[in-house]
């Protein structure tokens, strides 16, 4: 039976059971699988269909994938679309991105050559990883017959002849296998797709493809490749887990909810959370996974959470004695380095039993939905306090004003404007459609400002990587985020610094017609680092561009604008916040994407809101200013308590 040229053949399934075979190679049966998984989905209208859950793959072809894979994916491209990227993280950032703006219910595929193409897969793994987001990486590999060992890039282990550059993908991966055989995909690609479609299980997997594998020839079952609609994984609260929270919540007077990621990836949690806080009268704050869990101006939202969170959100989650923690990981910048709910019992509902006993937290090992829904059945007319709830509501209402205030402000004469004031203007930009929007964001300042005063209207109206807090990630990201949403516009802001280290899928969007608009808030350097050294004692150091080494030329004078226009996309320089709002008009008329560019100061930030989070000061040092660090840092760790 011969391979058809674009598959999967949709007559297959009528063979079911049959015993019949194709004859593939190891490549073809890989990607004639991924290309025959569906799933379905919410659509806009409150509707549901059936998609491929894999949206495509990106791939950097090379020896070791370029002939294999390569000629696979070229026969089926008219179904599993393949798009070519300018960087092997980048393109992994890309793919992830997509599937969180899925929510999890769909996701893409990354393949590179062996050698660096393998071991830029690195990061983007591990930021994958972190996040318990979905992707399927497929790096080529070394030959499995060693014939003509060593290969080009291949990397020689004098200990173990195993090895290969792929291995340094096992430590940030959830699944790993090396395909050595054609009929070991039998096993293995089944495997990849339970952990990719189980929450408790959700994240990267990794598939080392030796190249000689790939061109392999084996007679794989047909009904191996039948169209199969796939089922998500999610486990149940127990009752003994189950009554274990409802007695913690019953307890409270004054509970308070955490909304993290798990939330948004779980189907229908969201509006079943909404409703569990309006029955019960529980203010809800979110993190930084779980922001737009509700609307910005849901009563009962008191805004973000922990180092970067709101100062209702904050006061609250000190003051509450039970806090319910659903869908979160429980992160530093979450608890406040474990010291804002101290005075809490915490109960953390979380799919992933690792995630769930944290904090010393009662916990529900369950899909979000199933145990709101669960708790909600059980609850019957408890409530949390009448006074607690009305403070909540202040509360919020008071963190909204200061929202408006911070971003609005007048311009202050003789100053850069900051982050607040960039924001302010992106929202202004878009008052009409302000719910299609989704702001794309990973590290630096840009996080903690987003985090208090981005106002988010819908589920997925806010795209920021805070799990691995992973500068480069912006633009990629932007760019997966308006595969998975092309109606919706993108807006990725970004600091110079992530900037200047990612920026080449500016030309990839261009290339596919993937329209992001690209503010670069250009500070001269580290601004967020500089912050945090000089407030660990430090001096000004290697972090601003003229706090570094130089040569005889001085700092670099870098034209972003000029660079970006380079890549293809629209680009201008701006001169203040007028400029912008004006500039971003016109990004949204464009037929491409556009990169604006403003001056921002590097020291500024909004101080309202935000809670300690434990950085270790040096115990010695000859600056004073280190040492008067460290006597603050040791006071504050006798005072919280965690010493």
């Amino acid at each position: 039976m011969n391979a058809p040229e674009n598959a999967p053949d949709p007559n297959l399934a009528r063979h079911a059971g049959t015993g019949a075979t194709v004859r593939l190679t190891a490549a073809q049966a890989l990607v004639r699988f991924l290309a025959a998984q569906r799933v379905s989905i919410d659509t806009d209208d409150g509707q549901t269909e059936s998609v491929p859950l894999f949206g495509g793959v990106f791939a950097i072809f090379g020896h070791g994938n370029v002939a294999g894979i390569g000629e696979a994916l070229y026969q089926h491209r008219e179904v599993l679309p393949t798009y070519r990227a300018h960087n092997e993280q980048a393109m992994a950032h890309a793919a992830i991105a997509y599937a969180k703006a899925h929510f999890r219910r769909r996701m893409m595929a990354v393949t590179t050559s062996i050698g660096p193409g393998a071991t830029n897969l690195v990061t983007a793994a591990a930021l994958a990883h972190v996040n318990r987001l979905p992707v399927l990486l497929l790096p080529g590999d070394i030959f499995v017959s060693r014939a003509p060992d060593p290969v080009l890039q291949q990397v020689e282990d004098f200990h173990d002849g195993g090895v290969s550059a792929n291995d340094t993908l096992k430590p940030v991966s959830r699944y790993f296998d090396r395909i050595v055989h054609p009929a070991q995909l039998l096993s293995a690609l089944p495997r990849a797709l339970r952990v990719l479609t189980d929450a408790a299980l959700c994240g990267p997997v990794t598939l080392a493809m030796p190249q000689d594998v790939q061109a392999m020839a084996y007679d794989f079952p047909v009904d191996f490749f039948a169209t199969r609609l796939v089922t998500f994984h999610s486990p149940a609260p127990s009752a003994a887990e189950l009554d274990a929270a409802l007695a913690a919540l019953q307890r409270a007077t004054n509970p308070m909810i955490v909304a993290g990621g798990g939330v948004l990836y779980s189907r229908g949690a969201a509006a079943a959370l909404a409703a569990l806080a309006e029955r019960h009268g529980i203010p809800v704050a979110e993190t930084q996974a779980g922001k737009s869990t509700l609307p910005w101006d849901h009563p009962l939202n008191v805004g973000a959470i922990g180092v970067t969170g709101s100062s209702a959100a904050n006061a609250l989650a000190h003051e509450a004695d039970c806090v319910l923690a659903i869908g979160t990981r429980l992160q530093d910048f979450t608890t406040g380095s474990n010291t804002l709910f101290t005075q809490a019992e915490v109960v953390c509902v979380n799919a992933n039993m690792f995630d769930g006993i944290k904090h010393r937290a009662v916990p529900v090992v369950a899909d979000a939905c199933a145990a709101i829904d669960a708790l909600a059945a059980c609850l019957g007319s408890w409530r949390a306090s009448t006074a607690w709830t009305e403070r909540a509501r202040t509360r919020a209402s008071q963190w909204r004003d200061t929202v408006t205030q911070r971003t609005h402000a007048e311009p202050v004469p003789g100053k850069l404007p900051y982050d607040a004031d960039v924001i302010g203007a992106v929202q202004r930009s878009s008052a009409r459609s302000a719910a299609e929007d989704i702001a794309v964001c990973a590290a630096g300042t840009l996080p903690a400002e987003l985090h208090k005063l981005w106002r988010a209207a819908r589920p997925g109206g806010y795209h920021v990587e805070y799990g691995y807090s992973c500068m480069g990630y912006e633009i990629a990201g932007g760019l997966g985020v308006k595969l998975a949403r092309p109606q919706r516009e993108v807006i990725v802001l970004v600091g110079d610094g992530s900037y200047l280290m990612m920026n080449s899928e500016i030309a990839t969007s261009v290339m596919l017609g993937a329209k992001l608009i690209v503010v670069v808030l250009d500070n001269r350097g580290y601004g967020c680092i500089n912050r945090l050294q000089q407030a660990c004692g430090g001096a000004p150091f290697n972090n601003l561009l003229d706090d570094c080494l130089q040569g005889p030329l001085g700092a670099p004078a870098i034209d972003f604008a000029a660079h970006a226009r380079s890549l293809g996309a629209h680009a201008e320089h701006v001169a203040d916040v007028a400029g912008l709002e004006a500039a971003l008009a016109r990004a949204r008329a464009a037929d491409r994407t556009t990169v604006l560019v403003i001056d921002t100061d590097p020291a500024r930030t909004t101080e309202d809101g935000g809670w300690w989070w434990e950085v270790a000061v040096p115990a010695v040092s000859e600056r004073e200013a280190v040492r008067t660090a460290r006597a603050d840092y040791e006071a504050q760790l006798a005072a919280r308590g965690t010493r």
